[in-house]
């Protein structure tokens, strides 16, 4: 077997050619979406982790930041699923409303998180791109590798689909 002169995007050699510049950037996209360093870090890790198993397998993925952040993205989701479920508590009846009191906002980025995360990959993966990571609908289209009407139509039917979802309050207003 021979060694190939070229630098392959597949392996657990691509990924560590890949580290040192999809680690800030990683690194980066949590620090930005969770409540401490330490929680950041610790998702960092496991999207190494598991993009290092991914490489191990026998037909590994083409490594890019895009595809990492892919897997960062599903940490994070996993993280605040995990962390919702230890902290559901059923509430007879809401309390009144203190302005000081961010609980609401709170609930509803909770709620929104379960929604997305239980939409179709492609339409989580635009919206979180669109509405999370603030990039253009051009950005979109060049991450998830589609014309930019093609996404401004992904971006309509995900944002359909999250809305029949997203769970309305009585009087029918999310």
């Amino acid at each position: 077997m021979g060694v190939s002169a070229e630098p392959d995007d597949h392996g657990p050699r691509a990924l560590l050619t890949l580290y040192d510049d999809a680690l800030p950037v990683v690194y980066g996209y949590f620090v930005r979406r969770c409540s401490d360093r330490g929680t950041a870090e610790d998702l960092t890790s496991e999207t190494f982790l598991a993009a290092m198993d991914a490489a191990r397998k026998p037909n590994p993925p083409s490594f890019s930041v895009p595809w990492l952040i892919g897997v960062a993205r599903h940490k994070l989701a996993d993280h605040y699923r995990r962390r919702h479920d230890r902290f559901t508590v059923p509430v007879a009846e809401p309390p009144e409303h203190d302005p000081t009191d961010t609980w609401d906002i709170e609930l509803d980025r909770i709620v929104a998180e379960q929604v997305l995360s239980q939409l179709p990959e492609h339409h989580r993966t635009v919206l979180a791109l669109r509405y999370m990571d603030d990039c253009s609908v051009p950005e979109c289209a060049e991450l998830i590798g589609r014309t930019v009407h093609a996404t401004e139509a992904l971006l309509v039917r995900a944002r359909r689909a999250f809305r029949a979802q997203y769970p309305t309050l009585e009087g029918g207003m999310p």
